[in-house]
């Protein structure tokens, strides 16, 4: 069963809000991929300029087929994890997910809050940390609400994983290490 906070959150994704949330390492802001005002308005949340790209959670490999057309094998089998793999994207990504970069990142969840939030929304989300631009990542709902207080649609609460720091980032083409776990 659904929590009701849980359904909240997904409505509001749905309808082009804006939701903070727990994740394996922070809580992260999340949003509608394609939904260019919700991208934006996260974006102006966080002060992050769109050119560093975002990165995309799913419950599923499934949720990421409108965005990449091919996971790699070896890419897949890392998941659900605390992995973020940069993939060529499908034709027609929008720049404001990808950033000034030719690769999506993208990342099946093992965090069950995160991966049912996903499921409750029927989609990959837009996972950010919950912080402004340079700032560290936030770990409790109650600083997320201290911090963003009515700038964010639902807080979910929850507990962040076990994670010392944020995932890593691989690039899938060329193997390389492009942020470090």
């Amino acid at each position: 069963m659904i929590s009701a906070d849980l359904t909240q959150a997904a409505r509001a994704i749905q309808k082009g809000g804006t939701v903070a949330y727990a994740t394996e390492y922070c809580f992260g802001l999340g949003c509608d991929p394609m939904n260019r005002a919700a991208v934006l308005r996260l974006l102006r949340l966080k002060r992050r300029p769109v050119q560093k790209g975002l990165i995309l959670i799913a419950a599923d490999v499934e949720q990421l087929a409108p965005y990449v057309d091919d996971i790699p094998t070896a890419v897949a089998a890392t998941w659900p994890g605390p992995q973020t793999w940069l993939l060529e994207p499908r034709d027609g990504v929008p720049g404001w997910i990808t950033g000034e970069h030719p690769r999506l990142a993208v990342r099946v969840t093992a965090h069950k809050q995160a991966a049912a939030l996903c499921r409750a929304a029927g989609m990959a989300i837009i996972s950010t940390s919950a912080n402004r631009g340079g700032g560290k990542p936030i770990r409790s709902d109650r600083e997320v609400a201290r911090q963003f207080k009515d700038e964010v649609d639902v807080i979910l609460s929850g507990r962040v994983g076990d994670a010392t720091s944020p995932t890593s980032i691989r690039d899938a083409v060329n193997g390389l290490l492009v942020r470090p776990g």
